[in-house]
């Protein structure tokens, strides 16, 4: 089977764990912090603004905890999400308001978010679907000018950026995702961005049990009692370990080259499915916008949508669309019709893009596709869209 995510470990990531073991420390230790230093780098932002997490998604959780959502509040997020993003708004007692998305991009713009936002507005939760960055820049001008926080999900766009900032640095508040389907992956795990290093602090403790004044070996020799603690908010164990940062590190320096080999097979399917009866290719990135090149996505009629994944699964290419529109689920309340995201929903496919994929694979992956689409749409031409 040809995998829509795969990821790219070797023998480096490997001596990383072996050093970790022959410390003998695998817990959150001086790789963990590395880590979190090189990550900065990555991003431009200062180290202090950083925490790494377990996952993505516990820090969506987490984002909600300070920037204090709660009953009565609502959250503006594109209905095309990830679950876990509704999950953490719901789950505080407030309200997920879904917005609408562009169905050629699946990002929300200006238009779809400013006709949700009300009185009881809390905060609004982006995402950059498969990598491509949002408009960023007028979204966050529209946040700053309503008074309201920012979060940015960056799971998706690891090296994304917009005009030059990184994705994830625009808002108030940023994640990425680092789980076994990412391009740079850790296992899980996740990291946490806050603009305002106050807020990165009550991140921090708040990842590691609430836990103050906490001592270890470096105090035992200057300070008795070394073992005693305070606790400030209550807060869980979320934080990693120094395995998943090792890990980490090695994929950090890989990134580069992950993403231009990313480029490369997008840049195929593009000259490859370009003027395809039946197919649409993605839209470029607009100008000053550099993707992660994490999705891969076609459009076609509605009507042959399912029956192409299903032919690709039997001829050993897997293909999703990700992510259902969430203002369908019913466990998040009534919601209005969004066109733009259920469009999206039923005409959309994303197909295999990652860094093991080689020249055969590709071909096997248009040839197919193409082969379905055109066996489907028949001589009608239904497949058009």
């Amino acid at each position: 089977m040809i995998n829509l995510f795969e990821p790219a470990v070797g023998e480096e990531e490997l001596a990383g764990v072996r050093a970790v073991f022959a410390s003998g420390w695998l817990g959150k230790g001086p790789r963990t912090s590395t880590f979190e230093a090189a990550f900065a780098a990555h991003l431009g932002v200062p180290d202090d603004r950083l925490v790494s997490l377990n996952s993505c998604t516990e820090g969506l959780f987490l984002a909600m905890e300070l920037l204090d959502v709660g009953p009565g509040d609502e959250v503006v997020l594109p209905s095309v999400s990830f679950v876990g993003a509704a999950n953490a708004v719901a789950a505080r007692g407030a309200t997920p308001v879904f917005c609408d998305v562009d169905p050629a991009t699946l990002n929300p713009g200006v238009d779809h978010i400013a006709p949700r936002l009300t009185a009881a507005t809390r905060a609004v939760l982006v995402l950059h679907y498969g990598g491509y960055p949002g408009d960023m820049e007028n979204i966050a001008a529209l946040c700053r000018d309503r008074g309201i926080p920012l979060v940015e999900d960056a799971a998706c766009a690891v090296a994304s950026r917009a005009a030059g900032t990184a994705c994830g640095t625009f808002g108030d508040i940023g994640l990425w995702s680092f789980d076994p389907m990412k391009i740079l992956v850790t296992g899980d795990g996740g990291m946490l961005y806050a603009r305002d290093p106050a807020v990165a602090h009550r991140a921090a403790e708040r990842a590691y049990l609430g836990m103050r004044q906490v001592s270890g070996y470096a105090q035992a020799a200057t300070r008795a009692r070394w073992w005693d603690f305070q606790v400030g908010p209550f807060g869980r164990r979320s934080i990693t370990n120094d395995i998943a940062s090792a890990i980490g590190a090695v994929q950090l320096e890989r990134l580069p080259s992950f993403i231009r080999r990313r480029q490369e097979i997008t840049h195929w399917y593009n000259s490859r499915l370009a003027g395809v009866a039946g197919l649409r290719c993605p839209p470029p990135p607009p100008p000053g916008h550099e993707s992660s090149y994490y999705f891969y996505w076609v459009r076609m009629d509605r009507r042959i949508r399912d029956e192409v994944a299903t032919r690709l699964y039997r001829r050993g290419v897997y293909t999703s669309f990700r992510y259902a529109p969430l203002h369908l689920v019913s466990a998040y309340g009534p919601q209005p019709p969004l066109p733009g995201a259920e469009r999206a929903s039923e005409e959309t496919l994303c197909i295999p893009l990652h860094q093991g994929l080689d020249d055969e694979q590709l071909d096997t992956v248009a040839t197919e596709l193409c082969s379905a689409v055109a066996e489907l749409s028949g001589p009608a031409g239904i497949g058009t869209p």
